[in-house]
C-alpha cells in the first residue's frame, strides 16, 4: 500500500487535502453518518439505551484513535461536510495563509458550523503536529501524540479517557492490534464501545479478540461496504484485490472498479448486541 506518512506531520492539514482529495479519499463521510447514529447508545445500559441529550442523558465522550488533524471531530460536531472540507483547505485564498492565519480562520470557521448536540471529542494520534492542530482550533476537547503499540498511556491519557463510550477508527486500524486497546480499557467497569472502519485487506481478528477480553463482542456489518479512496497504481488494485480474495470476500464491483472498501467493526456488550441487531441499529431514525 501507498503510504502517506508526510502530509501527517505538517503543521496544518493542507496538505492532507490536496493529497487525499484527488484520490476520492471518503473514509470520514461515511464515517459521519455512521458515528452519529451509533453514538447515542454507545456506552449506555440496556435498559437505558436513549439519545444524546434527551431526558438527561450526559453526552458521550468520544475518543478517536488516528485521529490525524481532527477531521472526524469535525464531521461529527459541525454542519459541514467532507467535500465542504476540501472545498476549504484547497481554496486559493486559504491556501496563502500561515499556518497561524490559518488556525485563526479556523477558529472561525468551526465555531460558526458547530452543532448544538456537540459531544466532547479527545483525540490520539502518533504526530503531535496534527493533535497541535487540531487542539488550536477547538475541534478537539484534549488530544495525545502518543502510540499505545509501543509504550503504556500516560496517566494524563489514563484520566481523561476514563469515562469514554465510544471510541472510533476510521483509518488507523492498519496501523493497530489489540495492544492499543488493551491498554485503553484496563481497569474499566464498562467498557466503551469500538466503532472502526476496517479496510477489507486488512484482519481485524487480533483486535477483536483482544476486545472479547473486555466483555465486548464484535460484530461486521456484512450488508454493505463503504469506499475508502481510488487506487494510487495497478500495483495497490492487484495487492488489494489478491488480499480481499484472500481472506474470504469477493472483490467483484469494489476493488476491482478501483476503490479500497471498508467494512464496518462495532463491538459492544453482547446483551445490547443480541438485543439491537447491527442492521437495525444502523438504519437512520
Amino acid at each position: 500500500m501507498t503510504r502517506f506518512d508526510d502530509i501527517y506531520s505538517r503543521p496544518d492539514p493542507r496538505s492532507y487535502f490536496a493529497t487525499l482529495g484527488p484520490l476520492d479519499y471518503q473514509a470520514p463521510h461515511h464515517a459521519q453518518r455512521l458515528f452519529r447514529r451509533l453514538l447515542p447508545f454507545a456506552g449506555f445500559p440496556e435498559d437505558h439505551a436513549r439519545p444524546v441529550g434527551q431526558d438527561g442523558v450526559p453526552r458521550a465522550t468520544v475518543l478517536d484513535i488516528c485521529c490525524s488533524y481532527g477531521i472526524n471531530a469535525a464531521l461529527l460536531n459541525h454542519h459541514v461536510t467532507l467535500q465542504e472540507l476540501y472545498d476549504h483547505y484547497t481554496s486559493p485564498r486559504v491556501v496563502t495563509l500561515t499556518t497561524a492565519e490559518l488556525i485563526k480562520e479556523d477558529r472561525r470557521y468551526y465555531a460558526a458550523r458547530r452543532r448544538t448536540d456537540a459531544v466532547p471529542v479527545i483525540g490520539l494520534d502518533i504526530s503531535a503536529s496534527a493533535i497541535a492542530y487540531a487542539r488550536a482550533v477547538g475541534l478537539l476537547d484534549d488530544g495525545f501524540a502518543e502510540n499505545l503499540e509501543t509504550a503504556p498511556p500516560s496517566p494524563a491519557l489514563r484520566q481523561a479517557t476514563r469515562d469514554t463510550r465510544l471510541i472510533t477508527v476510521t483509518g488507523g486500524a492498519t496501523f493497530l492490534s489489540a495492544r492499543t486497546f488493551r491498554a485503553l480499557l484496563q481497569g474499566r467497569q464498562r467498557p466503551p464501545w469500538v466503532a472502526a472502519l476496517v479496510l477489507r485487506t486488512v484482519p481485524y481478528k487480533d483486535t477483536s479478540e483482544g476486545l472479547a477480553e473486555f466483555g465486548l463482542t464484535t460484530q461486521k456489518d456484512t450488508s454493505r461496504t463503504y469506499p475508502q479512496r481510488r487506487f494510487t497504481d495497478a500495483d495497490e488494485q492487484r495487492y488489494a484485490i489478491a488480499a480481499v480474495s484472500a481472506a474470504g470476500d469477493d472483490p467483484r464491483g469494489k476493488e476491482t472498479d478501483g476503490h479500497f472498501h471498508t467494512a464496518l467493526h462495532l463491538s459492544r456488550p453482547l446483551a445490547h448486541a443480541a438485543a439491537h441487531p447491527l442492521p437495525t441499529l444502523l438504519q437512520d431514525p
